[in-house]
């Protein structure tokens, strides 16, 4: 049974000012802390009811000496969800930075994404398609968000995502590496020959790709609308047909 202090501390987690404090987020439900279990990520607590215990006979002996027993009203007091799955644990986050040798494939740059349902959507897609980096400015939601985790689905633990000031990146990249970005007024993306590595910019959800951002993007891309009806894309749906066509081209 986790004690009053464990208990405020797992819900300080909810909110990412003790996230940053604590370099520590939550995972929750079978499928999430199966993912973290089989991962690299260092998982510091599992919270979880008996019945998922009971079928815990795989997890390395380190970790199921972290396994604490909830009753069903404990996980739903610590869980983030209205509806708590099972088990939750509590994840360290990662110590990383941009190097170099990230820009030998291709790179996501996320400006001003602001929705959790699309940045977890994203990383999921850049999983799919083997895009192992995402750079997100500052501004964009936090990726240990509980609903961006969720949405993930386990990628999250395949990709890595770093928070810079996209200007000072962009400027700062070789000035062979391409650069591209979503735009209503690009290129037909479907006749564009696409290389194999380079930055693609996708842009927030309502106004796209920040001002600032255009001088250092010379090639601009547009996913043609074949009814003319809707006036946009959804930015995760954008950046899985855009990461589609690039490994396309390339494949």
């Amino acid at each position: 049974m986790p004690s009053v202090n464990k208990i405020k501390y797992l819900k300080s987690l909810h909110l990412q000012k003790f996230r940053n404090e604590y370099r520590e987020f939550i995972v929750e439900g079978p499928k999430m802390v199966s993912e973290a279990i089989g991962s690299d990520f260092d998982l510091t607590g599992i919270f979880g009811l008996s019945s998922w215990a009971g079928r815990t006979r795989d997890i390395p002996i380190s970790l199921q000496k972290r396994i604490e027993i909830v009753t069903p009203a404990e996980l739903a007091r610590i869980s983030y969800f209205k509806t708590p799955n099972e088990v939750l644990a509590t994840v360290k986050i990662p110590e990383i930075s941009i190097n170099e040798h990230i820009f030998n494939d291709l790179v996501l740059m996320l400006s001003t994404i602001s929705d959790p349902g699309n940045l977890g959507t994203i990383v999921r897609v850049a999983d799919w398609f083997g895009i192992k980096h995402i750079i997100c400015s500052p501004d964009s939601v936090d990726v240990y968000n509980p609903k961006v985790v969720q949405a993930t689905m386990g990628s999250i633990f395949r990709v890595n995502v770093y928070y810079k000031d996209l200007q000072e990146v962009l400027s700062g990249l070789p000035q062979n590496l391409p650069v591209f970005g979503a735009f209503l007024e690009g290129n037909n993306i479907y006749k564009e020959t696409l290389p194999g590595k380079g930055i693609v910019i996708i842009g927030n959800e309502s106004h796209g790709i920040d001002e600032q951002l255009k001088p250092f993007i010379p090639n601009k891309i547009f996913i043609p609308s074949f009814s003319g009806g809707a006036e946009s894309l959804n930015a995760s749906v954008a950046t899985a047909i855009i990461c589609s066509e690039f490994r396309r081209n390339n494949y």
